[in-house]
């Protein structure tokens, strides 16, 4: 049930004590107590997650995690080029490979799923959404692997901008909910008529 409050009424209290991630520490995120507090109904049950938009915005999430997982790539194909005598590592040319093939994956299926939605804005994106969502969250997770194993723990002790990125991008990429999101796809695709890999 989604529901609107006047936070200014009493039985209202805030708190921050309860955030203690080192990731995504400046998020502002906080807990907020209701203590027989008045609300007003918005929409009735389900009507958040079913109105139209929701999954629009879920893809968008997904474009984040991507951008985050793009400059941690940019950062390591940076280290590759600036090898000293133009003789780059192949460990790391490898992993940035890797990296390379993983994220142009994604932001196909990102151009996709947007183009989709333009076209159709109407239309029930949850498919698309929980598969882009996917499909990203695999590609960062393999950028951030292949940072550390290409260039170990100095970019992320000297580098505050990188280390920020290394503590933000696997929190943030929990709103995905891993299996049970696997699992979400996977009946949607079962029960569509078409098969959602279909060229």
């Amino acid at each position: 049930m989604l529901a609107a409050a006047d936070l200014r009424q009493p039985g209202i209290t805030m708190t921050d004590e309860s955030w203690q991630a080192v990731g995504m520490r400046d998020s502002g995120s906080i807990d907020v107590h209701f203590d027989r507090v008045a609300a007003l109904p918005l929409g009735g049950s389900g009507f958040y997650v079913q109105r139209a938009g929701f999954w629009h915005g879920g893809a968008g999430v997904a474009a984040c995690w991507f951008g985050a997982a793009g400059a941690l790539a940019a950062a390591l194909a940076d280290t590759v080029r600036r090898h000293v005598g133009g003789q780059a590592d192949p460990h790391r040319l490898a992993q940035l490979g890797a990296v390379s093939v993983a994220l142009r994956g994604s932001a196909a299926l990102m151009r996709e799923t947007a183009a989709a939605i333009d076209r159709d804005p109407g239309a029930d994106a949850m498919l698309a959404a929980l598969s882009v969502r996917l499909s990203v969250e695999a590609s960062a997770t393999a950028a951030l692997a292949a940072v550390g194993r290409a260039l170990g723990p100095g970019p992320m002790c000297r580098d505050a901008a990188m280390a920020r990125r290394v503590a933000d991008l696997p929190v943030f990429m929990r709103q995905s909910h891993a299996e049970r999101d696997q699992e979400a796809v996977g009946g949607l695709a079962a029960a569509a008529q078409e098969a959602p890999w279909t060229l």
